[in-house]
């Protein structure tokens, strides 16, 4: 499923493109997510983890840079794990594109994401809202990660803290909800 998502920051757009050369920094950025190996030759592994309701998964999996263009400031990341117990998989394709936004950095990201096992029970409109929750605490812990390293201080608490199943799911419920009332109170529009 195709899933895309924009985010902005308060920093210059070179600023947030060389950030961007920090792979595992940037995945630091998403809660519950870290590339704590560096295999080389824009290879990483780690783990990614999150709780969506009463369920809680842990991948295991690597990360690896398929382009990085100066130029476009466009990044491809491609991603693959396996859910801790043999619970699932997932495969994403990341693709990132920085341009400038007055003072700061639009950020668009399109994520191609295959589910499978315990992760796919859940529809698209609840993975899609999950996201977007998550992209919205990836870009308050990218702009304070950036602004810590301005100012010359340790980052390795800055959006280090898992992702919580509850938030996620009150503000993924509030989301769908919104759409259902949306849908629900538009008036009626004749072809």
């Amino acid at each position: 499923m195709l899933i895309q998502n924009t985010v902005e920051v308060a920093q210059p757009l070179d600023r947030v493109w060389e950030f961007f050369g920090d792979v595992p920094q940037v995945a630091a950025c998403l809660p519950g997510a870290s590339l704590d190996q560096d295999l080389g030759e824009g290879h990483y592994a780690g783990k990614v983890g999150i709780r969506m309701g009463p369920v809680r998964l842990v991948f295991d999996g690597k990360a690896h840079i398929v382009s990085r263009d100066e130029a476009t400031k466009t990044m491809v990341i491609d991603g693959a794990g396996a859910a801790e117990g043999g619970r699932g998989n997932a495969a994403m394709q990341l693709t990132a594109r920085l341009e400038p936004a007055g003072v700061g950095t639009r950020v668009g990201l399109d994520m191609d994401l295959n589910l499978s096992g315990a992760a796919a029970q859940y529809g698209r409109g609840m993975v899609t809202d999950v996201t977007k929750v998550l992209m919205g605490q990836f870009a308050v812990n990218m702009q304070r990660r950036i602004d810590a390293l301005e100012r010359g201080e340790d980052v390795s608490g800055v959006g280090a803290e898992s992702a919580s199943g509850v938030a996620i799911a009150l503000q993924a419920m509030r989301m769908a909800l919104g759409r259902v009332l949306r849908r629900f109170f538009l008036p009626y529009q004749p072809a």
